[in-house]
């Protein structure tokens, strides 16, 4: 570790205080923060997507609380050695511990289901929900950067992070890469190319902004996943690894579908070319 340049040291106290009973964390304020506006960002576009207001808002409300449910349950499966000594630990979700790929998968089933019932044009609300998610990710990322509750292995670059304070899970850890810090401007970077992609209109069918979110985020988390000290399912591959390689496989068989199509998709008439 001498060869380090820089320590970034955080000693923020990831837990606010308790208001009656309840514990107020960082990361629970960042959560709640995540899904607020990752809502109100997805309502936005589903809006100009031709949504009306009350389905956008009534999809997020189903779409919400099944990836809470999800996120937890996932991540309860992945540690049960944590919760097997007193299961009333699983419900204490303010106090950390979710699965986000749970959360994703959870939420966006629910949302599919709800669209199938009310015939909404599904391909369409996975676009504008995929801003939403993306934003609420960084946004959710940065609540775990402050808690320090992502372990991650020794860093070997010129930087490194360590957690200062007693309350941080991470206090005490030798110099870490900082995986947290790498995710949060992943995302956003890839915000920032859903956005440019949506505002130029360089894919114009509906479902490829959703597809190519959906890969971009899981070839990042992917990669970031090995800096990471996550429990090996399988491989040597951790449940987050395998499940983005799956995600992954879907994105290219979306991308294909879609090159298919425009392949087979005959030439427009001069007339209407010219229009």
């Amino acid at each position: 570790m001498d060869s380090l340049l820089l320590t970034i040291k955080i000693g923020i106290d990831p837990e606010i205080g308790r208001i009656g009973g309840l514990l107020l964390t960082w990361h629970g304020v960042f959560i709640a923060l995540a899904i607020g506006l990752g809502v109100w960002l997805g309502v936005w576009f589903g809006r100009r997507a031709g949504f009306t207001e009350d389905d956008a808002y009534t999809a997020a409300l189903i779409a919400v609380p099944a990836g809470i449910i999800g996120a937890r349950a996932l991540f309860v499966a992945e540690n049960w050695d944590l919760f097997s000594d007193d299961w009333l630990d699983i419900f204490r979700i303010n106090e950390g511990g979710i699965s986000l790929y749970g959360s994703l998968v959870f939420g966006v089933a629910a949302a599919l289901a709800y669209g199938f019932w009310r015939r909404l044009p599904i391909l369409k609300g996975l676009d504008a929900a995929s801003f939403g998610m993306i934003l609420g990710q960084g946004i959710g990322r940065i609540g775990c950067l402050v808690a320090g509750d992502i372990f991650a292995k020794s860093s070997d670059l010129p930087f490194s992070v360590v957690y200062t304070n007693v309350n941080s899970l991470s206090f005490a850890r030798p110099p870490m890469h900082f995986v947290t810090a790498y995710e949060v401007i992943g995302d956003f970077l890839i915000l920032g190319v859903l956005f440019g992609l949506w505002k130029f209109r360089i894919f114009k069918r509906d479902g490829l902004l959703f597809f190519i979110y959906a890969f971009l985020y899981s070839a990042m988390r992917f990669g970031i996943s090995f800096l990471r000290v996550d429990k090996e399912i399988a491989v040597g591959l951790g449940m987050a690894q395998l499940i983005a390689l799956a995600v992954i496989a879907v994105s290219v068989v979306a991308f294909a579908a879609y090159a298919y199509v425009a392949l087979r998709r005959p030439p427009a008439p001069k007339s209407e070319a010219a229009a």
